[in-house]
């Protein structure tokens, strides 16, 4: 089973820290599906998206551009995922990958006027709440024809969606940890935040969350439908 991840930032100070975001979702996903070999393109470095016969599947990160952005990158990215799709590659979106998927299959997102969110916050999915780390500001705000919402709050209706083809999403970081999360505030949310929901996305972090969040959803998704022997 090969899957592709597609590292959509650019990079900042979290990459100087952390590195590059594809390895750091391999290394989220990996211990789940043992049985892939994974490989990380920096989509945003303008590096080539592999054809659909080269992968069983691909994974979309976040970004910190937003589908309504001009970059050199954002229309090859547009053109190879509707590649994947008319060749039956399962996708799964994070975040811009989550927008951008949404974007290109139909629906749209854009930038939100509830403003940059970031922390945890609480969602529901499939009856259950889960609590996840975020950092974003845009949103799907028109769901693709033959989407299914399968997670949402109140602040964010579309959390989370499922396709008719091999195709799934969700809008928060569930390859996130605590401490990558406080980094993320220490270092990007003064200005990006009121002194009030800088405060409040401090105080979230005390907040449990699952390390394993979705690791088990998405592993269940590639295996059914990765096209392998």
């Amino acid at each position: 089973m090969k899957i592709a991840v597609y590292d959509c930032v650019t990079g900042d100070a979290l990459t100087e820290k952390y590195g590059r975001t594809g390895p750091l979702i391999i290394k989220w996903i990996a211990r789940y599906l043992p049985e892939a070999t994974f490989s990380s393109i920096h989509i945003a470095g303008n590096e080539t998206p592999p054809l659909p016969q080269d992968v069983d599947g691909i994974i979309i990160s976040g970004s910190e551009k937003g589908v309504y952005d001009d970059t050199p990158w954002m229309q090859p990215l547009r053109e190879n995922l509707l590649e994947m799709k008319s060749a039956g590659v399962a996708m799964f979106g994070i975040c811009f990958g989550h927008q951008i998927m949404a974007d290109v299959f139909g629906g749209k997102a854009d930038k939100s006027d509830k403003g940059f969110v970031t922390g945890t916050r609480q969602f529901r999915s499939r009856g259950t709440n889960v609590t996840a780390y975020l950092a974003h500001q845009d949103q799907v705000t028109d769901v693709p024809i033959g989407a299914e919402v399968i997670a949402s709050a109140a602040y964010c209706p579309v959390a989370a969606l499922s396709y008719d083809f091999p195709a799934m999403s969700v809008q928060f970081h569930p390859e996130y940890n605590r401490e990558f999360a406080s980094d993320l505030i220490d270092m990007f949310g003064e200005e990006l935040m009121s002194e009030e929901q800088l405060r409040g996305a401090r105080d979230s972090l005390s907040i449990e969350t699952d390390e394993g969040l979705w690791c088990e959803e998405v592993s269940d998704f590639f295996r059914k439908h990765c096209k392998v022997a």
